[in-house]
C-alpha cells in the first residue's frame, strides 16, 4: 500500500448529498441506544424502589413471625395477627416479587426457563405453602423466610444491573467526547452552531484547548492534538494544513481551522462506538455456555426440589421439614452469579481495549486469539512503515559521504519522489547545509539532473549507469553488499565522474523489534508474508528475527498461505492493505493494523487503531486475561451451586447443619457480587 505519511485514520468515500440523511439516521441510533440505556436504568431504579419497599415491611413481618420471637424471646399476638402477617406478606409477595413472577411468564413463553422461573418458583411455593398454613392446613409458616429472600433478590438483581450498566456506560463516556458546539465559519463571519449541524465541507474554527467537532483536514494554522482518547498515543501530535484531525481529540497549542469531512455515522468515533457495541452484543461462546447451565439448573433445581420433600417425607419427617428443605433447595439453585459471569467480562473487556486503541469486531475471534501460536505480518506499512529510509551512504573515488549526501540531497530537494524525500530528510537530520539545484529535470523511471554549485549532478538509478557506462561502481565491494540484501540503490554522478552509491531501504518500525521478541517470548511463531521481493524480505527477516518469510507472495495466494500456516495451529494475521483482505478474512483472527483501508477493516475481526504492531501482543494478552476471568467466573458460580444444593437438601441434618431459604439467599447474593467485583478486576 503506497500512501502519503501517517494516514492514521480510516478513509471513506463520501457522497456530498448523503450528508443530512445519514445525520438525522445517527441520531436515530443515538436514540436506540440511548432507548437501550435508559430502559436500563430505569429497570435498574424499579428493583431498588421495589427493595426499598419491601424491606420496610419485611420488618413487622419479621416482628411478627414466631419464629423470630421466640428468638428474641417476645411474645406479640392478637386477635387476626396471623391474617395482618398474611396481608403483609401477600404484598411482598405480589409488588417485590412482580419482576421475578413477570420474568417467569415470559421465560416460559419463550419456552427457555432459566434464572427468574427459579426464582418465581422458589417463593411461590413458599407463598402458597404459609397461606395454605394461615387458613388450617397443619404447618408452620414462612413468611419471614419469603420476604427476606425477595429483598436479597431484589438487592441481587439491583447490584447486578448497576454493573452491568457501569459497562455500557464506558460507551456513553465515548459520547460525551464529541463536542455539542462548533464556531462556523460563514462568509469571513465566525457563528457558534450546534456540532449536528455541520456538514461536509463547511469550514470550523478551532480555538485551543477545544475539542474538534468532527472529522476533516486542517486547511490553517498549526497545532498539536492530543488523540489519547482515541488512539492511546500518549504524544501530541503535530498537525498542519492538509493533515487529517479526528472528532473528539484535543485542540492543544494554536487555532486552527478545519474543513469538516465527516460528521455523525461517519465520523470516526461513531465507528468506534458501533465498533465496540457490536462485539458487547455478539456473542460469546462461553456466553451460550453460561445459558445452558441455566436451563439445566432450572431442571435440577425443581427435580432435586421434589426428590428433597419426597425423601424426608418417606423418612418420616413431619411434612413442614420437609417443604423447607425442599424450598430452601430450589432458592439455593438459582444461579444469578452463573447469569453474570460472561456478560460482564465481555463488557469490562470491550471498553478496556477500546480505551486501548483496540477495536473488537468479532467476539468469537477475540476468544480465539487466546490459543493463537503463529503470527504472520505482512511487511509494508506494517512491521515497516512503507516510506524510504537512507540506510547506507558509500563515497566513491575522491569523494567523502558528506559530499555524496549533499550533493544528492541538494539535487533531490526539487523533486517529489519518495526516493527523493528519504534522500532530503536524511541530510536535514545530519544538519547538512543544501546548495541551489537549477536546470533540474527529472528522468522517469532512471533519475534526475540538474547543476548544483557550479557541477553538473546526475543522480541515476543502475539502469541509468549502465547507459552512462559508468556500471564498474556495482562492482565495488559495499555496494555489492547493499544490493545484496535487496536495498534500492542510486548512484551520484559528479561532472561525468562516479561519486558514490547511497542505498535505501523501507524503514523498519523501532516498534517492531519488540513486538516480535514478546510474540516470542509468549511461545508465538512470527512469520512475514509480503509481495516484495525477497532479497528485501530476507533483510526485514534477519533484522527482526522471524521465524521465516513468504516473499512475491500474490493476494491471493496469501490465502493460500494461510490454509496452510493453519494446518500447524491457530494463525493471526495482521496486515492494512486491500492485499491483506484474503489472508485477514482466511486466518483464524484477523487483524487490521492502522486504519489501514476500509477493505482492510471489513476483513478484519480486530483493528488496532494505532499504527503499532506490539498491540497485537495487547491483544492477546487481554484475550487471554479475559477467558481466564470467564472461566473463574463459570467454575465459581457452578461450584458454589454444587456445594450448596446438597447443603440445602439437608444432607448433613444428622450432623444438625441446615440451611435456612434466606441463608441461601445471603449466599446467593455474596456469590453474585463476588463474580461482580472479579470481572471488574480485569487487566491483562
Amino acid at each position: 500500500m503506497e500512501e502519503g505519511p501517517h494516514h492514521n485514520h480510516m478513509h471513506h468515500n463520501h457522497n456530498g448529498g448523503g450528508a443530512r440523511e445519514t445525520h438525522s439516521e445517527h441520531a436515530a441510533t443515538q436514540e436506540t441506544k440511548r432507548d437501550h440505556s435508559s430502559h436500563h436504568k430505569h429497570m435498574m431504579e424499579d428493583f431498588k424502589r421495589r427493595f426499598v419497599i419491601s424491606t420496610v415491611i419485611t420488618i413487622p413481618i419479621l416482628i411478627l413471625s414466631p419464629l423470630v420471637q421466640n428468638f428474641l424471646g417476645i411474645r406479640l399476638e392478637f386477635p387476626g395477627s396471623d391474617l395482618l402477617l398474611f396481608a403483609l406478606s401477600l404484598f411482598v409477595y405480589l409488588y417485590g416479587g412482580k419482576p421475578f413472577l413477570v420474568g417467569m411468564r415470559d421465560e416460559i413463553g419463550k419456552r427457555s426457563p432459566g434464572m427468574m422461573t427459579l426464582i418465581a418458583l422458589a417463593i411461590s411455593v413458599a407463598f402458597f405453602y404459609s397461606a395454605a398454613v394461615t387458613f388450617g392446613l397443619e404447618g408452620r409458616t414462612f413468611y419471614w423466610e419469603l420476604a427476606t429472600l425477595i429483598d436479597i433478590m431484589l438487592l441481587g438483581h439491583y447490584i447486578e444491573m448497576r454493573s452491568v450498566l457501569g459497562a455500557s456506560r464506558a460507551l456513553e463516556e465515548l459520547v460525551k467526547l464529541m463536542p455539542t458546539e462548533a464556531h462556523l465559519i460563514l462568509n469571513g463571519e465566525v457563528k457558534d452552531v450546534p456540532v449536528s449541524q455541520l456538514k461536509p465541507g463547511d469550514v470550523v474554527l478551532v480555538k485551543p484547548g477545544e475539542k474538534i467537532p468532527a472529522d476533516g483536514v486542517v486547511v490553517e494554522g498549526e497545532t498539536s492534538v492530543d488523540e489519547s482518547m482515541l488512539t492511546g498515543e500518549s504524544n501530541p501530535i503535530y498537525k498542519g494544513p492538509g493533515d487529517e484531525v479526528v472528532g473528539g481529540s484535543v485542540n492543544l497549542e494554536g487555532s486552527v481551522k478545519v474543513e469538516v469531512r465527516r460528521t455523525g455515522k461517519e465520523s470516526y468515533l461513531m465507528q468506534v462506538l458501533e465498533l465496540v457495541r457490536r462485539a458487547q452484543e455478539s456473542r460469546s461462546r462461553t456466553q451460550d455456555l453460561a445459558n445452558r447451565a441455566s436451563l439445566w439448573l432450572t431442571i435440577i433445581s425443581i427435580s432435586v426440589g421434589t426428590l428433597t420433600f419426597l425423601a424426608w417425607m418417606w423418612a418420616g419427617m413431619p411434612p413442614v421439614f420437609s417443604l423447607e428443605r425442599s424450598v430452601t433447595v430450589m432458592v439455593i439453585t438459582c444461579p444469578h452469579a452463573l447469569g453474570l459471569a460472561i456478560p460482564l467480562v465481555v463488557a469490562v473487556s470491550t471498553s478496556l481495549s477500546a480505551k486501548r486503541g483496540i477495536l473488537i469486531r468479532d467476539r468469537e475471534a477475540f476468544e480465539r486469539a487466546k490459543d493463537v501460536n503463529i503470527v504472520v505480518f505482512d511487511k509494508t506499512g506494517t512491521l515497516t512503515e512503507g516510506r524510504f529510509e537512507v540506510t547506507d551512504v558509500i563515497p566513491l573515488g575522491r569523494f567523502n559521504r558528506s559530499d555524496v549526501l549533499k550533493l544528492a540531497a541538494s539535487l533531490e530537494s526539487r523533486s517529489e519522489h519518495p526516493i527523493a524525500t528519504g534522500i532530503v530528510e536524511k541530510a536535514e537530520e545530519e544538519g547538512l547545509e543544501l546548495g541551489e539545484a537549477s536546470e533540474f529535470r527529472a528522468i522517469p523511471g532512471k533519475g534526475a539532473e540538474g547543476v548544483v554549485d557550479g557541477r553538473r549532478v546526475v543522480v541515476a538509478s543502475p539502469k541509468l549507469l549502465e547507459e552512462l557506462g559508468l556500471d564498474e561502481g556495482m562492482e565495488a565491494e559495499d555496494v555489492k553488499k547493499v544490493m545484496e540484501q535487496g536495498k534500492t540503490v542510486i548512484f551520484l554522478v559528479v561532472d561525468g565522474e562516479l561519486a558514490g552509491a547511497i542505498a535505501l531501504a523501507d524503514r523498519i518500525r523501532d516498534e517492531s523489534k519488540e513486538a516480535v521478541s514478546k510474540l516470542k517470548e509468549r511461545g508465538v511463531k512470527v512469520y512475514m508474508l509480503t509481495g516484495d521481493n525477497s532479497k528485501v524480505a530476507k533483510w526485514v527477516a534477519d533484522e527482526l528475527g522471524l521465524d521465516g518469510y513468504f516473499a512475491e507472495v500474490l493476494p491471493h495466494e496469501k490465502a493460500e498461505k494461510m490454509e496452510e500456516l493453519k494446518s500447524l495451529g491457530v494463525v493471526a494475521m495482521v496486515g492494512d492493505g486491500i492485499n491483506d483482505a484474503p489472508a485477514l478474512v482466511q486466518s483464524d483472527v484477523g487483524i487490521a493494523i492502522g486504519a489501514g483501508t476500509d477493505v482492510a477493516i471489513e476483513s478484519a475481526d480486530i483493528v488496532l487503531v494505532r499504527n503499532d504492531p506490539r498491540d497485537v501482543v495487547q491483544v492477546m494478552d487481554l484475550a487471554r486475561a479475559t477467558y481466564r476471568k470467564m472461566y473463574q467466573n463459570l467454575l465459581w458460580a457452578t461450584g458454589y451451586n454444587a456445594l450448596a444444593i446438597p447443603l440445602a437438601a439437608g444432607v448433613l441434618y444428622p450432623m444438625g447443619i441446615l440451611l435456612s431459604p434466606a441463608v441461601g439467599a445471603v449466599l446467593m447474593s455474596l456469590s453474585t457480587v463476588i463474580v461482580a467485583v472479579n470481572a471488574k478486576l480485569l487487566s491483562p
